[in-house]
């Protein structure tokens, strides 16, 4: 069952699943992410596994947007769980590939709670061991 928790100007963000999947449609920016990151924060404390949030009809407007998904895919991990974003737009392709978060952030094309689990892309790279300090 799907409820509207929060409809702002041009942004509105449901959820499919208590905990577990929600869908944000409309304009991801500057005007509209710090009351969206509050609902997604607490969407994301109120559940275990993987939190799949679908973006197909959301436009990621600017930087402060990518902000928001990377500083809930960081929360997600603290809390031993995972952001997973489902059906992302092309333009959120192409952000993803540029700034190279389609190498952290796990992905898949569609996903249902409940369904068969299609294969999710995304794993964090390997880092290179730090140099040792200056002497």
């Amino acid at each position: 069952m799907t409820a509207v928790v929060w409809a702002g100007p041009g942004i509105e963000l449901s959820i499919d699943s208590a905990g577990r999947e929600a869908t944000i449609r409309g304009q991801v920016g500057v005007r509209t992410v710090p009351e969206l990151r509050a609902h997604l924060q607490r969407l994301l404390a109120a559940g275990e596994g993987d939190l799949v949030l679908h973006l197909r009809d959301a436009e990621v407007a600017d930087a402060t947007g990518l902000g928001v998904l990377v500083g809930l895919h960081h929360r997600a991990r603290r809390q031993n769980r995972r952001l997973v974003i489902a059906e992302a737009s092309e333009r959120l392709e192409r952000l993803m590939r540029i700034t190279r978060l389609h190498l952290v952030l796990a992905r898949v094309d569609t996903m249902s709670i409940g369904g068969p689990v299609p294969q999710v892309s995304g794993r964090l790279p390997q880092m290179p061991p730090m140099p040792p300090p200056p002497r």
